[in-house]
């Protein structure tokens, strides 16, 4: 099989170092506060969109990310996240944190550095990330909202989260992310 043939899904959730199912057990474990959705599986912005009704909105204090797997010229990776209607300039951004020239990362790297296939890709993710030394680039303005809404390893499913129990997740995987104006 290759990495074209996987379901980012839960269904393929046993493919992953670490299942959905595993990550979601050590958010309890840690008493990391969480709100647990099951939906259609995803793979776009636009796709999220058709089922955001199931969260808080915008002006409830929702706050719907995109999560954006970049490597530069030299092969260093990173994870980029930001307001799903965030207009990215990789130029703009290279500069800003200070890396050369920026490009998506492929799909192979993806689930080689973050764990995860395409349509997955989350905070979450830094589970396995860690592991790799990736750096992970959150937008500040993300900070102003009530909840936050990412996906535990999987499409078909999103956990709603305060940027506060966030952090603590990635003290309890000893990361420290990076937050950047965009």
């Amino acid at each position: 099989m290759t990495i074209e043939e996987y379901n980012p899904s839960s269904f393929s959730q046993h493919l992953l170092p670490v299942t959905s199912d595993q990550l979601i057990k050590k958010l309890t474990y840690w008493q990391i506060k969480y709100k647990y959705f099951e939906h259609i599986p995803l793979m776009t912005v636009k796709e999220s969109k058709s089922v955001q009704n199931l969260f808080l909105s915008e002006n409830e204090g929702g706050g719907h990310i995109k999560n954006l797997f970049l490597r530069d010229h030299k092969k260093n990776y990173l994870l980029l996240v930001t307001h799903q209607d965030a207009l990215i300039n990789l130029k703009s951004l290279q500069n800003n944190i200070n890396v050369g020239r920026l490009s998506f990362g492929s799909k192979e790297s993806l689930f080689k550095k973050l764990g995860v296939f395409p349509g997955a890709v989350s905070p979450f993710a830094m589970i396995n990330g860690v592991k790799n030394n990736i750096p992970i680039f959150i937008d500040k303005n993300l900070q102003s909202y009530t909840k936050l809404y990412a996906h535990p390893l999987v499409n078909d499913r999103s956990l709603e989260i305060t940027v506060e129990e966030l952090e603590l997740f990635f003290r309890k995987i000893n990361v420290v992310p990076n937050w950047i104006e965009i």
